[in-house]
């Protein structure tokens, strides 16, 4: 499917024979959880690791370029730091261990990691943390069933975005996906899914789990819409 400047589709996944319909508890958006007062912690040595002309140390493909050097971070405010699951640096993901480690055990081939210089902000070394990118790119989202918006325009990647927006419903195909744990689509590069077995291990370790979700955000990829209403009508709440 091939798309001009200004062209739009939608696949609404509301015809009368549907085989593969969006499942709510097999799929879920990972990503970060929004908002609180920022962690204040920076980025010191970007400048030194960056590949010209990329403004940002992730390349266009993902994954990690040759670093020169360990990336160093610092904590420039005291009390104010970096949750297990924190965004923003030169592209990454910064992870720590104890989210590495789960992680890695789910999923080993689905995520890089770049270990980093942690500095608290009196001068001493902090716990180790993780630049980490999701490596693994799947073509796995089911368009014909899937609530999803597909832009279409020749400068995106393939000829396509998926823009979901705030009631989007995500249908995949299981041969695609087979025994990966995590993925990146092609048409949407921001958007981390995974499955049911790393959600349960997250949530096992305490992560994505409310109040203290540790900055993790782990969204029912079936069911987006229904996070903009009270807690008690999400699926993992009923």
């Amino acid at each position: 499917m091939t798309g001009s400047s200004d062209k739009s589709a939608f696949a609404l996944g509301d015809g009368d024979i549907v085989i593969n319909r969006p499942k709510e508890g097999e799929f879920y958006i990972l990503g970060v959880e929004p908002g609180g007062p920022g962690h204040r912690v920076v980025f010191e040595n970007e400048d030194e690791l960056l590949t010209p002309p990329r403004l940002i140390l992730r390349p266009k493909d993902g994954g990690f370029p040759l670093l020169k050097a360990k990336p160093r971070l610092r904590q420039t405010h005291k009390g104010r730091t970096v949750r297990d699951l924190d965004s923003d640096f030169s592209g990454y993901w910064l992870v720590s261990e104890p989210l590495k480690q789960v992680f890695e055990s789910v999923d080993p081939e689905g995520f890089a990691f770049a270990e980093c210089e942690f500095i608290l902000h009196d001068g001493s070394v902090g716990p180790k943390h993780y630049l980490c990118d999701v490596v693994r790119i799947l073509d796995a989202v089911d368009e014909t069933t899937s609530k999803i918006r597909i832009l279409l325009k020749d400068s995106y990647p393939g000829g396509k975005y998926y823009s979901e927006g705030s009631a989007a419903r995500f249908a995949f195909k299981k041969d695609v996906v087979g025994s990966a744990h995590v993925f990146l689509t092609p048409y949407n590069s921001m958007k981390v899914f995974c499955d049911r077995t790393l959600r349960d291990a997250l949530i096992e370790h305490g992560f994505g789990k409310e109040p203290n979700t540790r900055g993790v955000l782990l969204e029912d990829a079936a069911a987006l819409g229904l996070y903009t209403l009270p807690p008690s009508y999400w699926p993992e709440n009923r």
